[in-house]
């Protein structure tokens, strides 16, 4: 590790920017700081998510994706640098299939729910689309690698799946959307 952190606080951001790896400095607002910084939010809900009881494959595969968001955070961080792979997506597709296979098949929307840790999936999964989106505005600025987009969309859809175990396994199940209900 380069860097200790020996004070936390330096005062460099009071003017409204901020340093990116690479020692460049840019406004707080800028595309390239929301994308990374949602990234870090979306790591953020995993861990809230850790907190709760859990399988222990997903425990496992939750904390393994930890890594891989402060990977990817680190390159949205640095302009130019390369975190994410190709193997890491279709490592992401594969858990996708997994735990897909035992669930059944979609025939309605499903309700954010399904009991706590069911629930703060839904919340990652949704905070990792709002990093893609980030991502995707950021690659129409400045060039992105088209891999951190893909890995992204890949997660917020294994997070969707899990979201479904999670509810299953917590005794919950699913709430269905009603799309054909009246009144309140």
């Amino acid at each position: 590790m380069g860097h200790r952190l020996s004070r936390i606080y330096t005062r460099t951001g009071d003017d409204g920017t901020t340093g990116l790896g690479d020692g460049s400095r840019v406004a707080k607002d800028s595309a390239r700081v929301a994308a990374y910084g949602t990234v870090d939010e979306a790591n953020a809900c995993l861990g809230l998510l850790l907190a709760c009881e859990l399988p222990e494959d997903v425990r496992e595969l939750l904390t393994a994706l930890q890594h891989q968001l402060f990977d990817l955070g680190g390159e949205l961080c640095i302009p130019g640098h390369a975190a994410i792979d190709d193997a890491d997506i279709e490592r992401l597709e594969a858990h996708l299939d997994r735990y897909n296979a035992d669930l059944p098949a979609l025939k309605d929307f499903i309700l954010p729910g399904g009991g706590e840790a069911a629930a703060r999936c839904h919340v990652a999964r949704t905070v990792v689309r709002r990093a893609e989106r980030e991502t995707v505005a950021l690659s129409r600025q400045e060039r992105v690698r088209p891999q951190a987009v893909r890995y992204l969309n890949r997660l917020s859809d294994l997070l969707f799946v899990l979201s479904r175990v999670l509810a299953r396994a917590g005794g919950h199940g699913e709430t269905l959307w009603r799309h054909e209900r009246r009144g309140g």
